[in-house]
């Protein structure tokens, strides 16, 4: 980090524009870590559990995934917006936000086991399910993270990412070495988000303060609540699209077969960190131009869109060509059916960048009270093509069903929906034209 520093001494670059460089490194670091550490692990425990018990992981994951968003309650960009504002009460908006996000954590634990009792024949399934969904109340401590991306300060958020990566790597190894069921698997899943949410409470105390600082403002909360609601409705409909399929798969065919679509979907997470990279760095920036110099912020929004779009299709393209080749080497024969998946799945960087990008401006530019529409659009189609693609062409109609709505709630819902034409354009120009912008990114700085 000292080598990088005194590399960025030497540039003209200002003090706020080395900040950016030093986030989006970190960002980048993390994610890499993050990914390989996550590719390494699944791969082993892929290999030790088979399709079978491997299927029933995800979708004890995916379960308690789609109430995450509840939980959550659209919150984390509403966060990073205001606490990137001049003179935002960080201890107000972070105590409120905290406090908020326990509640809902709470609420979404009680309908995940009003939907378990209900409809949960497999007393196993019930009981991972509820073991796992306990990650919900210990992701209430994401408020931290939302603060030091606020403030382009990576580095504590990546390092404790980095650190939870390898405890719980270290973990699962061990749960490999000595045979241990699924159970213990997702157990330690679980676990995951307990570790990160430590980190996240050390790194604050050690930089920042205690939260003992924290203050709740009811009418803080009740901004929070009014401009995150549209995001929580667009965030269940994106986690919907995102997430049913493991949901569908199961009950469709079996956990076998979540599981080969699972393997897929692991890999196919390397694709889409480099366009998440780049909007999560990004944006503090374009809130500062958006507030500073409306110009500027125009010319910077369509570099950005630029090189998220293209950056993203030459990724989609290698991870297409080599599946087959990745597949066999990583997950090993009794993996095969999942190398058409991952061939349809590489394109889902480019439905994340385009997705992504149009997300961003449209939460710096507050427009975020109609983006329910773009996403329960993608929600409705996700649903429908999974329910007719799946039975005629199994997990592959399901990889094909996540790209459609993907791409169809990122893009071309714009043009049907008249405040987001105008991304619609931005979206298309840098479709056409966009990798021209590839050797720009230095227009961001200026």
């Amino acid at each position: 980090m000292k080598i990088l520093d005194k590399l960025l001494l030497r540039t003209n670059l200002s003090g706020n524009r080395r900040k950016v460089v030093k986030n989006v490194y970190w960002a980048v670091v993390g994610k890499l870590v993050n990914i390989a550490s996550g590719l390494l692990v699944g791969v082993l425990v892929a290999r030790n559990l088979g399709p079978e018990n491997f299927g029933l992981m995800n979708y004890v994951i995916s379960y308690v995934t789609l109430f995450s968003v509840l939980a959550a309650f659209g919150l984390d960009n509403i966060e990073v917006r205001e606490l990137s504002r001049t003179g935002a009460d960080r201890n107000t908006l972070m105590g409120t936000a905290f406090v908020l996000r326990i509640g809902f954590a709470l609420v979404a634990l009680l309908l995940i086991l009003g939907t378990l009792l209900s409809f949960e024949s497999d007393h196993f399934t019930f009981v991972m399910v509820m073991v796992y969904s306990l990650s919900l109340v210990f992701s209430s401590l994401n408020v931290i993270r939302n603060y030091f991306t606020s403030i382009i300060l990576n580095e504590y958020v990546v390092k404790t990412e980095i650190s939870r990566t390898v405890l719980g790597a270290l973990i699962k190894i061990v749960l490999l070495i000595n045979n241990c069921s699924v159970g213990w698997f997702i157990v330690a899943s679980m676990f995951d988000f307990f570790l990160v949410g430590a980190g996240y409470l050390f790194s604050y105390r050690r930089k920042v303060g205690t939260i003992l600082e924290w203050n709740v403002d009811w009418g803080v909360a009740k901004m929070l609540i009014r401009a995150s609601f549209p995001l929580l409705l667009s965030g269940a409909a994106v986690i919907i699209y995102q997430r049913i399929n493991a949901v569908m798969i199961r009950n469709m065919i079996d956990n076998a077969s979540v599981g080969q679509f699972s393997a897929a979907a692991k890999i196919s997470e390397i694709a889409i960190f480099i366009p998440m990279v780049i909007a999560q760095s990004i944006t503090p920036l374009l809130v500062k131009a958006h507030e500073a110099d409306p110009q500027k912020y125009l010319e910077k929004k369509q570099y950005f869109v630029d090189i998220m779009v293209w950056s993203s299709i030459a990724i989609s393209v290698a991870m297409a060509l080599l599946a087959a080749p990745g597949i066999r080497i990583l997950f090993g024969e009794k993996y095969l059916e999942a190398i058409p998946v991952l061939q349809i799945m590489s394109w889902k960087a480019l439905a994340t960048a385009l997705f992504g990008a149009s997300g961003q401006l449209i939460v710096i530019e507050n427009l975020h009270k109609y983006v329910v529409l773009r996403n329960l659009a993608g929600c409705v189609f996700s649903v429908v093509l999974n329910y007719y693609l799946i039975p005629v062409w199994g997990i592959a109609g399901s990889a094909i069903a996540t790209i459609v709505a993907m791409i169809f709630a990122g893009y071309f819902s714009h043009l049907i929906i008249r405040p987001y034409r105008y991304l619609f354009t931005v979206q298309t120009k840098a479709l056409a034209l966009g990798w021209r912008q590839l050797v720009g990114l230095k227009h961001l700085w200026r």
